[in-house]
């Protein structure tokens, strides 16, 4: 069941020289139950997709258009109170950076029961039982005394557990991880992931995930959007996009990937940058770091096209690309 479609969605921002076009034209879609990981460089517009879905762009300046909808109805022109109410309720984020994302001067107990109380309506007593028990689901040890602790008190890796005990404290039905596991070592990596993957399993939740880790996409995905300059540029299941993929930039993701079956002296990196969001090149945006562009690719922006078995590639030579892992 579809619970979160994304339709033709364009964010842009303005510039000294014009618009600054982050997002341009995503459409997407998040199954119930399920996870998307979306890729792609820094810049390639990841976030701003998650911030515009969750409703937390100023527009303006921002300028957004497109669809959003969750569970078919449209969000992008609900009344603010309305859209405020959806997002922490049926949208909930984690964000990044843990220690900017909390409140310094209050404990966590305090901004976790804030929440229930504001959101629930609870009592003061029934919103710290609530707290004790979201603090002891995501696995921090003695939740009763640590909800009395302050965000500067707690590992990294514990923070972003208590933004996960944030997050689904209303239990919402579409959870946004916007790169969860920055700055984390691979130990706790894994921990957090494997936490959201088992909240998901109890709530059946829709989880949305932003990462450029292509080790963490792996591990738990569902699908998979490849994003570049704003755009999607490759779409499909974890297992078709890891096991053949239909775009030079998303070969190219691949193979700067570290692997213990290759021994190669030398890892591969995308040559050159991304394009600048103001500046755009003609046809299609890869093309100046892309070893298969054509004449074509140079004037011709490709659209995202359908291939067979559900997945799409924006690629004037995707059989090409294909054709070269099998």
């Amino acid at each position: 069941m579809t619970l979160l479609e994304i339709a033709d969605l364009r964010v842009a921002f303005p510039g000294p020289t014009g618009p600054v076009n982050a997002v341009n034209g995503v459409s997407l879609e998040v199954e119930a139950g399920r996870t998307l990981a979306i890729l792609g460089e820094s810049g390639s517009g990841k976030s701003v997709t998650a911030q515009a879905v969750m409703g937390i762009l100023d527009a303006p300046p921002a300028r957004i258009d497109g669809a959003v909808r969750l569970r078919g109805r449209e969000l992008l022109t609900l009344p603010r109170k309305q859209r405020d109410r959806i997002s922490g309720e049926e949208i909930a984020m984690v964000f990044q950076d843990a220690m900017a994302a909390l409140n310094p001067v209050y404990t966590v107990g305090h901004q976790i029961m804030e929440v229930l109380r504001v959101r629930r309506g609870m009592s003061k007593a029934d919103a710290r039982r609530r707290a004790v028990e979201l603090v002891d689901r995501v696995r921090i040890p003695a939740a009763k005394d640590r909800i009395r602790d302050y965000p500067h008190q707690f590992s990294g890796g514990m923070r972003q557990r208590i933004m996960i005990a944030l997050a689904i404290s209303l239990e919402p039905d579409l959870l946004i991880a916007d790169e969860p596991t920055t700055a984390l070592d691979v130990t706790v990596q894994a921990q957090v992931m494997e936490l959201l993957a088992e909240i998901q399993r109890d709530s059946g939740m829709g989880l949305m995930l932003i990462t450029h880790d292509l080790g963490v996409v792996a591990e738990v995905a569902d699908d998979v959007a490849v994003m570049y300059a704003g755009r999607i540029v490759e779409r499909g299941t974890v297992g078709q996009i890891f096991d053949g993929p239909a775009h030079p930039y998303t070969e190219g993701l691949l193979a700067s990937m570290p692997r213990v079956d290759r021994r190669d002296d030398v890892l591969y990196a995308i040559p050159g940058a991304p394009p600048n969001p103001a500046q755009l090149p003609t046809g299609c945006p890869f093309h100046l770091r892309c070893p298969r562009a054509t004449d074509e690719c140079r004037v011709t922006l490709p659209p995202l096209a359908a291939l067979p078995a559900g997945r799409e590639s924006a690629c004037h030579h995707y059989e090409e690309v294909l054709g070269a892992r099998r």
